[in-house]
């Protein structure tokens, strides 16, 4: 009897911990969610910031050389 006291008493501590650590995680991801609703990833920079993208002109590479370029160069 005691011995199915203690595996009852076991399985309610396991069963508390999984349910405290699954709302803990729950309202974590709430916070994280709301934190970044609010980051505007999209604005206009400020400052000094340049445009980095270059406009590539039309020429006559094959695909076989414009993949070989992109492999080498990144771009």
């Amino acid at each position: 009897m005691k011995k199915r006291m203690n595996i009852l008493l076991d399985m309610l501590k396991v069963f508390v911990l999984f349910t405290g650590f699954t709302i803990l995680f729950y309202y974590a991801i709430i916070w994280i969610n709301l934190e970044y609703e609010e980051y505007h990833r999209y604005d206009e920079p400020q400052g000094a910031a340049l445009k980095v993208t270059k406009m590539v002109e039309e020429n006559n590479q094959s695909l076989f050389q414009r993949l070989i370029f992109f492999y080498l160069h990144g771009e």
